[in-house]
């Protein structure tokens, strides 16, 4: 990536302003057509979106895009809209013990109605704001109770007793997704609302011990410090899943779903990890430390420290590695065809291209993800990152990738969900998936328009906490 350096977030807020009026309206004419009979919108075919029966992990994303529109522009219908459908909607996903999303689907709805009415953006009802926080103290205990104990030496587990743990995925207990980083947060708040998981004969289990253990599990697993010793490790490798034998808690081997091979990065998935760490770290930062070594054994120093020198290699990997000059990503660094783009890194990523295709989403998480990492570490650590998150969501909010027609569903275009599998729709014409848009693409999107305004406005600076 070439990292613009001088670059300010009130640079962009034109361009953020321009994201939000093109949201508005898009989020209506889907509100409209939508038939929630045939589940959540996931990405769009022609320009019109569709849905895609694997996990209902998107439809906090619809709703979430609806209330970050209220966020950036104070239009009061998208706040009803969003607090309307949360409630007749999403109580499903608050109790949802299947899946691993919940972070995604709860915290994108009850978590931003519970942030705007703290900071005094709607009015402010006790009952409502215990209600939002009801759902989020549930999301997290159901979230938590998806459980896999390791004994593997880390040291560390959601009891505090040493070995270690995971929040397994919708594969089941012997998987570990690297997108669960993200997700993890539901514990961290349900946590800070002082809520714990009840185990059998009433046995409380702490939910920061769970969140720090599933973190510091997925670092030593997913993602590479150029150590692993396989004949392909590359410093800030992520994996996108981990296998373990859970008849004996042992690891067996690196896998993917939605990556090209368990040896490369799938970038969405390190978008997911740099996102998700950053994020860990900016709420590790507020805890007590003696309450996060009563919930996990490690000091806070420690916990923290490994985090930050993974959130580190990732975001190296992402600038130096896995981007092209404008900060855009393809799918995957292993991508079979991506040598014949030549040199691409340094040149802009090209979404019309016949080899490989960009996946825009990942580049909108990513942002953020430096963004975020920039300001945990300050300006003389963390300046690299932030400018270089800040270089990325130029490229992101204006064409080809912002979609400025209203015929288009979609706000961010040429996103992929699943590569291997050939969800993503190939245009008429074309070789490869490009011009779609993605329920979470568009979302993340938002999220960082709404991140770069605040800022750049002097407001509040958004936390999940």
């Amino acid at each position: 990536m070439k990292i613009i350096e001088k670059i300010q977030p009130s640079n962009l807020l034109p361009q953020a302003r321009r994201v939000f009026e093109l949201a508005g309206r898009k989020v209506r004419t889907l509100d409209q057509r939508w038939d929630a009979n045939g589940g959540a919108p996931v990405l769009t075919v022609d320009g019109r979106y569709t849905s895609r029966k694997w996990t209902q992990w998107t439809q906090g994303f619809q709703f979430g895009c609806t209330l970050l529109v209220f966020d950036g522009t104070d239009e009061r219908e998208m706040l009803e809209l969003g607090r309307t459908r949360t409630v007749e909607r999403m109580a499903g996903q608050v109790t949802h013990m299947g899946v691993h999303d919940h972070g995604f689907n709860n915290l994108s709805t009850y978590g931003h109605l519970r942030r705007l009415m703290l900071e005094g953006r709607m009015k402010h009802h006790e009952w409502e704001l215990r209600f939002y926080e009801m759902a989020i103290k549930a999301s997290g205990a159901v979230q938590a109770a998806r459980w896999t104990s390791l004994n593997d030496g880390a040291g560390i587990n959601g009891e505090g007793t040493g070995g270690g743990g995971y929040i397994y995925s919708f594969n089941g207990p012997h998987s570990l997704f690297i997108d669960t980083m993200r997700t993890l947060r539901i514990l961290g708040l349900a946590h800070r609302l002082g809520h714990v998981l009840m185990g059998e004969s009433d046995r409380p289990i702490s939910l920061l011990g769970r969140a720090i253990a599933h973190a510091l599990t997925s670092v030593r697993y997913l993602v590479s410090e150029g150590d692993v010793g396989d004949a392909y490790d590359v410093r800030g490798r992520v994996a996108h899943e981990a296998i373990f034998n859970i008849n004996d808690g042992s690891f067996r081997c690196l896998s993917t779903q939605q990556g090209y091979s368990p040896f490369s990065t799938w970038t969405r998935g390190l978008s997911w990890a740099l996102l998700g760490l950053a994020e860990e770290l900016e709420f590790m930062a507020g805890l007590p430390a003696g309450e996060v070594q009563q919930a996990c054994g490690l000091t806070k120093t420690q916990g923290v420290a490994r985090l930050e020198a993974a959130a580190l290699v990732t975001a190296e990997h992402y600038i130096e590695d896995a981007t092209a000059a404008d900060g855009l990503c393809y799918w995957d660094t292993g991508a079979p065809n991506l040598h014949k783009l030549g040199d691409w890194r340094s040149v802009p990523a090209d979404p019309f291209n016949d080899y490989e295709p960009v996946d825009a989403s990942a580049a909108a998480i990513a942002a953020q993800g430096l963004i975020r990492l920039g300001r945990h570490l300050g300006q003389h650590k963390g300046s690299r990152y932030f400018q270089a998150g800040l270089t990325t969501a130029r490229t992101l909010m204006a064409e080809p990738y912002l979609a400025t027609q209203d015929k288009h569903e979609g706000l961010l275009l040429h996103c992929v969900y699943h590569r291997p599998r050939g969800w993503d729709h190939v245009p008429r014409g074309r070789q490869i998936p490009c011009g779609e848009a993605t329920m979470w693409g568009d979302y993340h999107l938002l999220e960082l328009a709404n991140m770069i305004q605040r800022i750049g406005e002097d407001g509040v600076y958004p936390t999940f906490f």
